[in-house]
């Protein structure tokens, strides 16, 4: 009997909460929780490093691949630029030089001064209805 009473008297007590011993635990839990989130966070930085430098020696190795593709494209158009080139082409597709009397100057890609020396030498006259208008000779006999 005696234990039971002692079973009773124990289950009926009630403890009070110890305030010092909570706030000691949440001040440790929230230490804690900053070490966590401190370590975490060095760690993604680090990850993130990581990646930006494989994304770095890739677009360094792009980079090269693409100068060494503009080297050869720089080749290739500066060989078909060459005027032996569309020379040899011309001549294949029939195509002679032009006489002199068939060449003809635009006047907006000569200056004054070469087209009244061009009119003086091929005897071109002046037209009265426009000072700078040139027009072809008349025929020569």
């Amino acid at each position: 009997m005696t234990g039971r009473l002692m079973h009773d008297q124990a289950s009926s007590v009630i403890r009070e909460r110890d305030r010092r011993r909570l706030r000691a635990m949440a001040g440790v839990l929230c230490l804690g929780g900053l070490l966590v989130g401190g370590v975490l966070g060095y760690v993604w930085l680090q990850v993130q490093r990581v990646r930006v430098s494989y994304e770095l020696e890739d677009l360094r190795a792009l980079r090269a691949d693409v100068e060494e593709q503009n080297k050869k494209l720089r080749l290739e158009l500066s060989s078909l630029r060459s005027f032996a080139r569309v020379d040899s082409a011309a001549r294949r597709l029939g195509l002679t030089e032009p006489g002199r009397d068939q060449v003809r100057l635009a006047r907006e890609f000569v200056s004054r001064d070469a087209a009244e020396e061009t009119a003086e030498r091929e005897g071109w006259v002046r037209t009265a209805a426009r000072d700078d208008q040139m027009t072809a000779p008349a025929a020569r006999p």
